[in-house]
């Protein structure tokens, strides 16, 4: 593939970043992906081009597509976009990655192709920019200076067109993200919030464990104040461009959070407001993100997530995933800001996600058809088959008891939310689910992975424990 792809591919020479991505911590490269020929010489005609699919090249034949092996600027987490975001991609994206300063490449790695509902709800104002664009997810793949891709379509289901498969959308690119210089003098200060040690409480990372806390593992690192009014339904954006720690309801620009106002399970039902990272604390660029915020009304439904980017990476490294997700999320898939309102790591940290405020119901772009009056919440990694660890769980279990709670949601109840339009339901009708629901709940996909799905009910029941129900 790499002789054809050669001759083919755009060459990419490797310049200094500009100014401006001097300025700020990190940067985005986008690569176009190029024609792998084949034998047959079919194209696609109008309507398949009409609806934003690849044409094939006339007298090539090109179904699949890719991007030679090459040498590149540093980056640590790759994925692909693609023009039309109401368009899905059928088939298999695959990367291979050399580490910076080496020779040596990774094994070809899968991306996650089934990401279409995770975005902003149709109809909404995020989703109607006209910018927006189709994505897998993304995945971390630590520090490294080389890439090859490849991309393969599925075949079709009917067997008329096996050989060549279904069409790959246009415009196909290869995003290749920097997170930034980790170097001592970038870091978070000393008085910020770093991973925690590893105790009994939040246990080595590369943990896994189903165990669920106890009903006396409750920590009580703080329970929360009143929660503030939210907004009313269809309020303005608010046209401040302060970052999340001056929003309405924040506690300041500090990197983490927590108070200790009432004692746990102190009527109405809400939890110990956890330790929360700030956006400030895992070094967040506010110049990437709309200066606005958006809200929802409340916040009635938590939907759990997994970020389907891998499960190499230390606990110390996690604000760079979260950094490259951000960048990827509004550099690549061009939304407003990440789309998860918060992120949790293997060592059980809690993350802000979301700009607006922890305590605000502010609207994320995570569940399509599901992000009014609901929040995202994110585990990094991947759990289709590996456990997520313990403290991961707890720390959902944690966070969900606060911030439902604020809003009088009771985390072993149930609630009804109205469908925006999904493949599973369909919009305008009144659905029932769980106040804590996996994203499969609302969407026919794997997300938040098996392993992770499974913990949802024991999670439901620690999260009304730490309310004190």
């Amino acid at each position: 593939m790499g002789g054809d792809l050669a001759a083919r591919s755009p060459s990419i020479g490797l310049e200094a970043p500009s100014a401006s991505e001097r300025s700020v911590p990190g940067s985005t490269q986008s690569l176009q992906l190029a024609p792998v020929p084949s034998a047959s010489t079919r194209s696609f005609g109008p309507r398949a081009r009409s609806m934003g699919f690849a044409a094939r090249s006339p007298g090539s034949g090109a179904v699949a597509q890719g991007l030679a092996e090459r040498q590149v600027r540093r980056f640590s987490l790759v994925g692909l976009v693609w023009d039309n975001p109401d368009i899905e991609l059928h088939g298999r994206v695959q990367v291979r990655t050399r580490a910076t300063g080496t020779t040596t490449w990774s094994a070809w790695q899968d991306l996650d192709t089934h990401n279409f509902e995770h975005a902003a709800d149709a109809g909404s104002a995020e989703r109607a920019t006209g910018r927006v664009r189709g994505a897998t997810a993304p995945l971390w793949v630590g520090d490294s200076d080389g890439v090859e891709a490849r991309v393969s379509p599925e075949p079709e289901a009917d067997g008329h067109d096996a050989e060549h498969g279904t069409a790959l959308p246009e415009g196909l690119r290869l995003e290749l993200v920097d997170p930034g210089d980790e170097s001592p003098s970038r870091q978070a200060p000393a008085d910020e919030p770093q991973a925690a040690p590893a105790t009994d409480e939040h246990p080595q990372e590369g943990a896994r464990t189903d165990e669920l806390p106890d009903e006396d593992a409750v920590d009580p690192l703080g329970a929360p104040s009143a929660p503030s009014a939210p907004s009313a339904p269809g309020a303005p954006l608010a046209t401040s461009p302060r970052s999340a720690a001056d929003a309405p309801g924040s506690r300041g620009a500090l990197g983490a959070r927590g108070s200790s106002a009432a004692p746990v399970g102190a009527k109405p039902y809400i939890g110990p407001r956890p330790r929360i990272i700030t956006r400030k604390g895992w070094r967040a660029d506010e110049k990437l993100r709309e200066r606005e915020f958006l809200y929802t009304k409340t916040v009635q439904a938590a939907f759990v997530h997994h970020t389907a980017t891998g499960n190499n990476y230390r606990c110390s490294q996690a604000p760079s995933v979260i950094r490259s997700i951000y960048r990827y999320h509004v550099k690549s898939n061009r939304w407003r800001d990440i789309g998860y309102n918060f992120v949790v790591d293997k060592c059980g940290n809690i993350y802000e996600g979301r700009a607006g405020g922890v305590e605000k119901p502010v609207m994320g772009a995570h569940t399509l058809g599901f992000n009014t009056n609901s929040m995202g919440i994110a585990v990094l990694g991947t759990f289709t088959k590996s456990k997520p660890s313990a403290a991961a769980v707890r720390a959902v279990a944690r966070l969900t008891a606060w911030k439902l709670g604020l809003f009088g949601a009771n985390p072993w109840g149930s609630t009804t939310l109205t469908s925006g339009g999904s493949n599973k339901y369909k919009k305008g009708r009144k659905v029932r689910l769980r106040v804590i629901s996996g994203h499969r709940d609302g969407f026919l996909t794997e997300c938040p992975g098996a392993a992770l799905y499974r913990q949802l009910n024991g999670l439901r029941l620690a999260s009304a424990r730490y309310q004190g129900r």
